[in-house]
């Protein structure tokens, strides 16, 4: 050992190393044979190639280029050839740490409080955790759930360390492990903070996800970013072993949460489907428990006529009415080809992580159609408890959520891209991710886009002000309306109502608070197992409860 140390020290390829040129983001296959068995990377060219000894195309190679440092990828051990004598320094560790990163518990524990940029190879400054990803042709609607999974503070400090997953067995000729492994990979990438460069391209990733997902989520056709949602979170919870139980996978514990759905038969009105035996049981109310992994909400349809100008009017919407529908009274009805049905759906648990996807676009036979309502909430303090059925507020008194990140679709239906808004812990700062491109935003900002995909993160109750016995929550930030300044607040008095101001609209108090609560469509209820709600379209919905200025917007919810 003292002689290869020797040797190591007095190797004189050593400064021939070109880390500019390294990029372990790749395949790790042979650039010549193709073949994953036994690759090396070359360090001053950065290509891979297979085997050390001679006749293998990394002995061949130098020979032929002149160059002499290798990496095996696998042991993570360094070689010179031709002479095949291994190379031990410490000056090599930074490349092993970039082909590897590691990350102790106290360093997973200091993700979330820290603020200090971190400078790549290059010069270039960056945010670990912010980092952009790179797009192979159209693969953004992966990078943008990628971006946003990798805020999850428990699923990242999870996958972040191997000893957590790396020892789960799966049956023979069962490559769903191979997610796991590839999305630890890439989340250690994105948090590593001695990066030679500024990004990570997701190449392994999605290598593995049209792999296990037997071509159907493609890296050269757009795709639905909640279709990959769904399906990549079921496989990452089958992966893992995960069981029906909620503690069975840091996928469940994380996401899973669970409604009550009541749904009752509607009799035909035409006499042509009328049953020739009526049975009375067939159309009573039917309850029913179910998980679901994220909640599908239903935006108003828009409207058909132009405003005095001839213009299409954007129409806005409060978060606190389009969650309605989960409130245990509010009514839907949903067709098939035979049956009507009316339910109702009534949150009983609120997950640590609420996703909810705002069902944007409608398909028919001919074309697709993109809703462009625009969504008013908060990103903080938003208190999902009016939600949730009475039994399960008092036993969760706190549901109170703060935005951690924001997907928004931007343009034509089946053409459009896709970009993330990440929230970063330590600096409390915004920043909108779209592919290789990292640019601050302001928070009012995040309010104004065509939001498609939410993730809220339960926090503490919200700061309140108690004077005189009674409990006011005070400069309530509401996400701003036409007409009014981005960040305006809104005082309340004693009665529960807004004060009035020049410049700002009156809005109750509950309608604030509530501006922020979740909706799940039965057929979008996630789990492709025992998750699916219902597989019916929604009916549009009735008169009276399109959009047709502030005024249209407010409704109060009636709470048993």
């Amino acid at each position: 050992m003292s002689k290869e140390s020797a040797k190591s020290r007095s190797c004189p390829y050593l400064d021939t190393i070109n880390r500019s040129v390294l990029d372990f983001d790749f395949e790790k296959l042979c650039s010549v044979s193709l073949s994953r068995i036994n690759v090396y990377a070359c360090l001053v060219c950065g290509k891979y190639f297979q085997g050390r000894g001679p006749s293998t195309h990394a002995y061949t190679h130098s020979v032929h280029a002149g160059h002499h440092v290798f990496l095996q990828l696998e042991s993570l051990e360094f070689f010179c050839l031709p002479d095949n004598y291994r190379v031990v320094d410490s000056a090599l560790d930074d490349i092993l740490f970039v082909l590897q990163p590691r990350f102790s518990h106290q360093d997973i524990k200091e993700l979330d409080k820290t603020e200090k940029l971190s400078i790549a190879l290059d010069g270039t400054r960056y945010l670990p955790g912010i980092v952009g990803l790179n797009n192979i042709k159209a693969n953004d609607y992966c990078n943008v759930i990628l971006q946003a999974l990798s805020g999850v503070a428990p699923l990242r400090d999870y996958m972040l360390r191997d000893e957590n997953y790396r020892d789960i067995k799966r049956p023979p000729g069962d490559n769903m492990f191979l997610i796991v492994q590839r999305f630890g990979e890439l989340l250690r990438k994105l948090w590593n903070p001695r990066h030679f460069k500024a990004h990570v391209s997701p190449h392994e990733m999605l290598q593995a996800v049209v792999l296990c997902s037997k071509k159907r989520f493609q890296i050269t056709n757009q795709g639905d970013p909640v279709d990959f949602l769904s399906w990549f979170l079921n496989s990452l919870h089958i992966a893992l072993n995960g069981t029906n139980k909620d503690s069975s996978s840091v996928i469940y514990k994380t996401f899973r949460g669970r409604m009550r759905v009541y749904s009752k038969k509607l009799f035909p009105t035409d006499p042509e489907h009328q049953p020739k035996v009526y049975d009375p049981a067939e159309y009573e109310v039917k309850e029913e428990k179910m998980p679901f992994m994220y909640l599908t909400v239903d935006l108003p349809s828009q409207p058909l006529f132009r405003d005095d100008q001839r213009e299409n009017i954007i129409p806005q919407v409060p978060l606190s009415v389009i969650m309605a529908k989960f409130n245990g009274i509010q009514e839907k009805e949903y067709k098939t080809y035979k049956d009507n049905t009316l339910k109702r759906f009534e949150i009983i648990k609120l997950p640590k992580y609420l996703i909810l996807y705002m069902k944007r676009f409608t398909r028919n036979t001919f074309f697709t159609e993109k809703n462009p309502t625009i969504v008013n909430f908060p990103i903080r303090n938003v208190d999902f408890g009016d939600v949730l059925a009475l039994e399960a507020r008092k036993a969760n008194p706190e549901n109170v959520y703060d935005l951690v990140a924001n997907i928004v679709h931007e343009g034509e239906p089946n053409k459009g891209t896709y970009r993330c808004h990440v929230l970063h812990r330590g600096s409390g700062k915004w920043y909108e991710l779209q592919d290789l491109h990292v640019t601050e935003i302001l928070p009012q900002m995040i309010t104004l886009s065509e939001s498609y995909v939410q993730i809220w993160q339960r926090t503490s109750a919200p700061f309140k002000d108690v004077i005189k016995g009674k409990t006011n929550i005070k400069d309530t930030t509401i996400a701003p309306t036409a007409g009014e300044d981005a960040g305006e607040k809104v005082q309340f008095d004693e009665d529960n109502n807004a004060v009035p101001d020049e410049k700002s609209s009156s809005l109750p108090k509950d309608e604030v608070e509530k501006s922020v609560e979740m909706t799940e469509d039965g057929k979008e209820a996630f789990e492709e197992q025992v998750f699916s709600v219902e597989s019916h379209e929604v009916v549009a919905p009735a008169s009276g409860e399109g959009l047709k200025g502030e005024k249209g917007l407010k409704r109060k919810l009636e709470e048993d």
